[in-house]
Parts: structure tokens; sequence; C-alpha cells
């Protein structure tokens, strides 16, 4: 986590526009089928590993990856850190008013954070503009997007550049986690790797996602196999 969050620290010091993508299975089997993501995904500034799979998969293809880093305790970490280091933090995302309480449930827990604005994520396409303008106007040093995978990460790669926000981070589910809708898994099925179960006990509907996951262990094992011949 510290070495993740020193290069996020330098890119906000930086100031150029900076793509963090946190990537899990799901993800990469997606990226599998849609070349436009495959490209964010290569592009990106910088892949963590949010899924215990991600760190199962680089270990047996011999590719580094440090560690398991879930893409809300990244963002925790770095809002923290903006607390500390008085950068402005922008939240889009989420059913309208999941990003407003979300931002003021950051600021009981971080008082000295200074959140630049929010947005909904249910925007259609003639709001765009008016989405942009409002970060345009903030001008955050980080941009937190939780609109789902894989829109966030198009969406951020689409605009990232004319923003000129150092910092954009697709963090998924972690609004409703902060504005109380949702709820993460106790500290030990998180260290035991069993969050995706919690979820999946939680919300059935998950089920179509967690399928993706022998699929995802299918095709590691034969790019290793293909690898060793």
């Amino acid at each position: 986590m510290g070495q993740a969050l020193d290069r996020l620290e330098h890119f906000v010091r930086e100031g150029k526009p900076h793509l963090v993508v946190t990537a899990n299975p799901e993800m990469v089997m997606k990226a599998r089928y849609d070349p436009v993501l495959t490209e964010i995904l290569q592009r990106a500034d910088l892949v963590v590993a949010d899924g215990i799979g991600v760190v199962w998969a680089a270990s047996l293809l011999r590719q580094e990856v440090p560690e398991r880093i879930p893409g809300i305790e990244l963002a925790e970490a770095l809002l923290a850190r903006a607390a500390e280091k008085n950068w402005r933090v922008f939240l889009l995302g989420g059913e309208p008013g999941v990003a407003e309480k979300a931002a003021g449930a950051l600021k009981d827990r971080w008082p000295e954070l200074r959140i630049a604005g929010t947005h909904h994520g249910f925007f259609r396409d003639a709001e765009e503009e008016a989405v942009l303008n409002s970060l345009r106007a903030a001008r955050p040093d980080i941009l937190l997007a939780a609109l789902g995978v894989p829109r966030q990460e198009k969406w951020l790669a689409a605009h990232l550049a004319q923003l000129k926000i150092p910092v954009a981070v697709g963090v998924g589910g972690s609004f409703n986690v902060w504005a109380g809708v949702d709820k993460r898994a106790p500290r030990w099925m998180i260290n035991l790797n069993l969050e995706w179960l919690y979820r999946l006990v939680r919300q059935p509907w998950r089920i179509k996602r967690v399928a993706v996951l022998p699929v995802f262990v299918l095709a590691v094992l034969r790019e290793r196999f293909l690898k060793g011949r």
C-alpha cells in the first residue's frame, strides 16, 4: 500500500493527468472481449490488484504484483493523505444523493478533507457537458469515480486529459459503503480473502459476476501452460 500511495502523491505533485485502475478478475475477463478496456489497462498510469485472483494469476504467470490492495482501502488511504496535504477531492458517481452522503461521512472521518464537489453517476449523454463543466470549475486534485466497471474506466480515459485532474481513480461501490448504503465484510473475512462471498450472500444477484471466476482461473491456467511450452 505504501508504495502505491507514494506514487499517487507523486502524481498529484506532478500535476499531469494520471489514470489509476483497480483491477479484479471480472475486469480482466471483460477486457479479453473489449479492446477499449484492454488498451485502458495497458495505458493506465497505475494498476493495482483489487482482488486476490489477480495476485494469484500474476504469480502463476511470473509477473510482479506486490500485493492485493482493495480499491476502497486504496481510496481511503488516498483520502487520508489528501486531508493531510490539503488536496481537493471530487466525488462522481452513485445514485442521486449517495455522493453527498459519502462526502459527509468522509468529512466526519477527516474534518480537514477538502471536498471540491460531488455529482451522481446517473447522468445522461445530454447532461455530460454540465458534469464536465462542474469538474473544470471545481479543479480537484483527485477525482474518485464510482460509475461501475467498465464505465468508470472508459469515462475517465475519455475525459481525463481535457479535465487535467492529476489523479483519477475508479472506485466501484465505495460510495455506497461510505454513505451507509452497503457494508463491507467483517475484517476476518477480508483477511481470508472472502469478501466476495460476503457480498454474494448479501446480494445474490452477484452470482452472475462471481460465475466469471472459474472462467478466469481456466484462462490463467491455459496461459501458464502455453507459456511453459
